[in-house]
């Protein structure tokens, strides 16, 4: 008789992989080059879904920044259209002193 390990880790097919990879390098990616840290990504995987959000020392949206960090001067804009594209929902949280960026991404579990 093998001791109980608890619940099986949840999987998602190697496409959504794909997908969940992309999503939270942009999420993190747009962290580091609009807002300030620290930053805070997690990840919760669930028998189809997964939950990803990235928290950073700034409660102000990215096109509201006053400290000066970093803003892309070039082409760029398309991070929300590339976190969307795989069907993911898109969610924005504040408080007084951070925020919370959350992107939804499911499908049929099987």
């Amino acid at each position: 008789m093998r001791p109980s390990t608890g619940p099986e880790p949840a999987v998602c097919p190697c496409a959504v992989a794909d997908d969940l990879v992309l999503i939270v390098s942009e999420l993190v990616t747009h962290a580091v080059l609009h807002a300030k840290g620290p930053y805070a990504p997690t990840v919760n995987l669930e028998p189809g879904r997964a939950d990803i959000a990235v928290g950073d020392g700034s409660p102000e949206l990215s096109e509201c920044r006053s400290d000066g960090g970093t803003r892309r001067t070039g082409p760029g804009g398309r991070g929300l259209k590339i976190v969307r594209a795989p069907g993911a929902d898109f969610f924005v949280g504040r408080s007084s002193s951070v925020k919370q960026v959350v992107a939804v991404l499911t499908w049929q579990a099987g």
